[in-house]
């Protein structure tokens, strides 16, 4: 029990150093049908650090949740150009 009571202190400190999860927005170009946004978010989720993306085709944007520690803005504007939507991180 004293054990696992330690082991349960030492994951709560881990936890707590971890990175706080950034968000940014980008601007798609490129996105044309309604299967485009799609290909985007497929394109997001495949980089390393991404927790969560949601891509609006009206506005064409992409807004993603990542962890700073694994990937960048730029490498997240990276893949969609990679897909063949070129993007730009969405000034703040």
């Amino acid at each position: 029990m004293r054990n696992l009571m330690m082991l349960c202190l030492v994951m709560l400190a881990f936890t707590a150093m971890a990175a706080t999860p950034k968000t940014v927005t980008l601007d798609v170009q490129n996105m044309t049908c309604g299967l485009c946004p799609i290909t985007v978010r497929k394109s997001l989720e495949k980089v390393s650090g991404v927790s969560a993306v949601q891509v609006d085709f009206d506005k064409k944007t992409a807004t993603v949740t990542y962890d700073s520690e694994q990937t960048s803005p730029e490498a997240l504007a990276n893949a969609t150009k990679n897909a063949g939507y070129p993007s730009q991180v969405q000034p703040q």
